[in-house]
């Protein structure tokens, strides 16, 4: 049953599937906690709130008895970090370019799981992309699908840095895979980049300085001294994931809707930051850059034009600095500041 489950999930799209019992990460509880303890969840107050199933799977539904972990590549055909020299233009993470992957993923593990209960007329499954209190990452490493680098991303020696991940719970008793162990040696590629500074020591992230965490999650205006450093990053931030050796051995992302749109590759800073509400809906249609929302994005556009350097982009933040959204009006009042330096 296992061997036939994974040749199916290949042939439905998925790159690489492993298997783990709910409770193959005893130790998950103890590190979310020291992880929330410490505060470097930031905002994240969901984190928190449902610790007791995010720190024990088998709490979460104890009837399942494996998790079957998927991979599904989105490996990006550009240089992800040339964008960064073009200051007068945005950088939006690989992932958010194309379309939304909870769509794409789910709608492929509901695939996956239907064959496994036409196979098994009394399993019963449940499905999860990054949007329930599902720890992903340790899980995918108990059922072999690669190891957390010292960035605390997923990585693997067949699958490089650049992959979803996907999770289905199942009450039917599959033979766990083993367990892949950190090959990251004494790389520190990843932390060495960073432009925030944001990894404590190896393997430990304060998502409080994460770039990607700062654009995402974090609501209302970002720390000053957090804003210079952002550069024109303004959804999230790739560097960690483009700098990995292991990139060598990334396999090519197979759909197609997660390709680049044209419109979000290096997208002009000053015509992002004229988006309304309507616009930005519109313009973000199907993208989970809209899930942020225009206020949050345009704050992000107009510390990406505070940091350009382009005095050109000065009359572009001063026309916001008295906009509704009082993180956005504060944005553009340090862009026009910084641009008048």
């Amino acid at each position: 049953m296992k061997a036939a489950l994974q040749e199916f999930a290949l042939q439905a799209g998925f790159s690489k599937v492993g298997v783990c019992k709910p409770g193959a990460v005893p130790e998950l509880a103890e590190r979310l906690a020291a992880f929330v303890d410490a505060g470097h969840h930031g905002q994240m107050g969901w984190m928190a709130d449902r610790m007791a199933w995010r720190g024990d799977p088998s709490a979460l539904w104890p009837e399942a008895r494996s998790v079957v972990m998927l991979a599904e590549p989105y490996t990006p055909e550009h240089d992800p970090l040339a964008v960064l020299q073009e200051r007068d233009r945005a950088a939006i993470s690989v992932y958010a370019q194309g379309r939304d992957y909870h769509d794409v993923v789910k709608k492929r593990l509901k695939k996956v799981g239907r064959w496994l209960i036409e196979q098994v007329p009394d399993a019963q499954i449940k499905v999860f992309v990054d949007t329930a209190p599902v720890m992903e990452k340790p899980l995918a490493q108990a059922a072999g699908l690669g190891w957390q680098g010292k960035h605390t991303n997923l990585l693997g020696r067949d699958l490089g840095s650049w992959f979803f991940l996907g999770a289905i719970f199942t009450t039917v008793d599959l033979e766990p895979d083993m367990a892949e162990e950190s090959h990251c040696g004494s790389c520190t590629a990843c932390l060495d980049v960073c432009p925030t500074d944001a990894f404590p020591a190896p393997y430990q992230l304060d998502a409080r300085r994460c770039i990607s965490y700062l654009t995402i999650e974090h609501k209302g205006p970002v720390d000053s001294d957090l804003r210079s450093l952002m550069g024109n990053r303004i959804y999230g931030c790739d560097d960690c994931l483009a700098v990995c050796p292991w990139n060598k051995f990334a396999q090519d992302g197979r759909d197609a809707r997660y390709a680049a749109r044209d419109d979000l590759l290096a997208p002009p800073l000053a015509e992002l930051a004229m988006l309304d509400d309507t616009s930005f809906r519109a313009r973000f249609s199907g993208s989970p850059i809209k899930r942020i929302g225009r206020d949050r994005f345009v704050r992000n556009v107009l510390y990406a034009i505070g940091n350009s350097g382009d005095d050109t982009l000065r009359h572009v933040a001063q026309g916001l600095v008295d906009d509704t959204d009082p993180a956005v009006a504060d944005a553009a009042r340090w862009a026009v500041e910084r641009l008048s330096a």
